[in-house]
């Protein structure tokens, strides 16, 4: 059977809560053999959220699938020791701790090539492991507020907004395995130093472009309009909402006939995309008045035919629900003792390669392995 295309590679995780376990999880369903380090009562996720299917949480394993556990103490001597035997046989390691604490426990590169000079060390922190703001702590929230995030969302006249789910957390992640991957393909070691500060500044790509390049901040739009192109927003419909996004003209013209306002083709408001977002106001009234009078479905199945870019605004439960969902194997059954543990899956799929999900690990499960080589 495949063991996916990063068998045979040993990660060691040092982390908690949600970006650098989520990393973790990546690569493991990939196939690494990822080693979770744990202190005390462990990663404190294995007490969040107070659900759980027999011993394992449902926070926990929505994370840690796929991995083993270890207990080990790195403020002590023997402990040390033997992170540095696991050390030895692995070619890297992802930790989200604090820079200082990072440095005190021998996390890095520096400290740790005299043990495994062909070890990537991942550094996932919240501002980075230099920078005025390096030692601050951060969370996801913190993050947003940070960066601007918050003040580009919700509505114009209401409170800054948090996006819906840990979006930094998850991305920072992301970028993390990015990172990784990169130096194992360059075949060194080395330090890589991702902030989830600076993961949440590179998605402001083109409003950072529009500030930096032309000193216009983006404004927070009705209804979650788009900041360049209209109508990209979401609109009532006669029982619920639909999310509509038109960008050229040639959609605009299509969408027009069918909801039966051809006049909005000889209008110089409406006309051309440029208009549209000149006239943002009018033309998103226009647009609502006429959508309000069919329900959501009537209009999924009209618009979708000609092209339009559209979808109703559904919650969690349709999504996972879903045919597509289904289709796509995003959600994963693990047997347990206990019975079912369901799961959102890996996005990433290969040719070639099914992967396969294990439970999470019980705190110290594979302290057995210590010692063991794996190359």
């Amino acid at each position: 059977m495949n063991q996916g295309p990063l068998a045979g590679i040993r990660i060691i995780e040092v982390g908690h809560m949600l970006a650098g376990p989520y990393c973790g999880m990546l690569l493991a369903d990939l196939g690494a053999e990822v080693i979770k380090v744990e202190a005390g009562d462990g990663d404190i996720s294995r007490e969040t959220g107070g659900q759980w299917i027999g011993p394992h949480n449902v926070y926990f394993a929505s994370l840690n699938r796929n991995k083993k556990s270890v207990k080990l103490d790195l403020t002590d001597e023997v402990g040390l020791k033997q992170f540095h035997e696991l050390a030895r046989s692995a070619r890297g390691l992802i930790t989200n701790l604090r820079p200082s604490a990072i440095r005190k426990l021998g996390l890095t590169y520096d400290a740790l090539q005299l043990v495994n000079d062909r070890i990537v060390c991942v550094a996932l922190t919240g501002f980075g492991l230099t920078g005025p703001y390096s030692e601050l702590p951060a969370y996801d929230y913190i993050i947003q507020a940070m960066a601007g995030v918050m003040m580009l969302t919700g509505e114009p006249d209401s409170p800054p907004v948090r996006a819906g789910y840990s979006v930094v957390d998850n991305t920072g992640g992301m970028m993390a395995a990015i990172g990784m991957m990169a130096k194992l393909i360059e075949g060194k070691g080395g330090q890589v130093d991702v902030a989830l500060y600076d993961t949440l500044l590179s998605q402001l790509n083109y409003l950072g472009g529009l500030y930096l390049n032309s000193g216009q901040i983006p404004e927070r739009q009705p209804s979650g309009g788009h900041s360049f192109f209209v109508p990209a927003q979401i609109f009532k419909t006669s029982d619920g909402y639909v999310a509509i996004f038109i960008t050229h003209d040639v959609f605009w013209k299509k969408f027009a006939a069918e909801v039966g306002r051809s006049d909005w083709l000889q209008d110089e408001r409406f006309a051309t995309m440029t208009a549209r977002s000149r006239n943002r106001e009018v033309v998103v009234a226009e647009i609502q008045h006429e959508l309000a009078k069919r329900t959501s479905n009537e209009w999924l199945s009209r618009l979708q035919k000609c092209g339009i870019v559209i979808a109703a605004v559904g919650t969690l439960a349709d999504a996972l629900g879903s045919d597509q969902t289904a289709v796509r194997r995003m959600v994963v059954e693990i047997p347990t003792g206990d019975g079912l543990l369901r799961l959102i899956g890996n996005p990433i799929k290969l040719e070639g390669y099914e992967g396969t999900y294990a439970l999470p690990p019980l705190l110290d499960e594979h302290h057995h392995i210590m010692g063991a080589s794996n190359e």
